[in-house]
C-alpha cells in the first residue's frame, strides 16, 4: 500500500479505481456514494487519474472466442542481438499488429513473450511471416497453443483486500 501512496494515490483513489476496474460504466454518483465523496469530487479524481496515466484506457473487454478468434497462442521470441537499433523494426511490427494482445520484454532465455489471438492456424502462420520473415535478428521463436483459458483479466491488485499484496 505504501508504494501506491507514494504514487500520490490515497484510499479514495484506490476505492474509485477498484470500482472502475470491475465496471468502468458505473455512474459517478454511485461511485461517490460507495466511496463517501461527492459526485464532483469523484469526477475530478477520475479526470486526474486519466490525465496522469494511472487510468490508461476505458475499453470493453471482448471474449475472443465469441468473435471468431478462438486460438490463443503464446510466443517466445529469441533474438540474436538486443541492441535497440536491431530490435526497433520488430518492436514496430509487433506494435502495429492487431492480433498481438500483449508483448513483454523479459529476462531469461527468451527476449520477448507475446500473447496473440487468431482465428486459425493459417492466420497464425501468416502472422509469423509478417512478424519474422526477413528479420535476421530473430534467431528463433517458440509457439505454445493454449488448450483452455483458466484465467484472463486486466484487474490490477491494489492491496484493498482483493487478493493482491499490500
Amino acid at each position: 500500500m505504501a508504494a501506491l501512496q507514494h504514487q500520490g494515490l490515497d484510499r479514495f483513489d484506490l476505492a474509485i479505481l477498484d470500482i472502475l476496474q470491475t465496471d468502468n460504466t458505473t455512474p459517478q454518483r454511485l461511485i461517490a456514494k460507495a466511496v463517501n465523496l461527492s459526485a464532483p469530487a469523484v469526477q475530478r479524481r477520475i479526470k486526474r487519474l486519466q490525465e496522469s496515466g494511472v487510468i490508461r484506457a476505458n475499453v470493453a473487454v471482448i471474449d475472443p472466442v465469441k468473435v471468431g478468434m478462438p486460438l490463443t497462442i503464446v510466443l517466445e521470441i529469441h533474438l540474436e542481438n538486443e541492441r535497440p537499433d536491431r530490435t526497433a523494426p520488430l518492436r514496430a511490427r509487433i506494435a502495429a499488429e492487431d492480433a498481438v494482445q500483449q508483448c513483454y520484454s523479459v529476462t531469461g532465455e527468451a527476449d520477448y513473450l507475446l500473447v496473440v489471438n487468431v482465428a486459425s492456424m493459417a492466420d497464425y502462420e501468416a502472422l509469423t511471416r509478417r512478424l519474422f520473415d526477413g528479420d535476421d535478428n530473430v534467431r528463433r521463436f517458440r509457439t505454445s497453443v493454449s488448450l483452455a483459458c483458466l484465467k484472463a483479466g486486466l484487474k490490477v491488485p491494489l492491496g484493498s483486500g482483493d487478493g493482491g499484496a499490500a
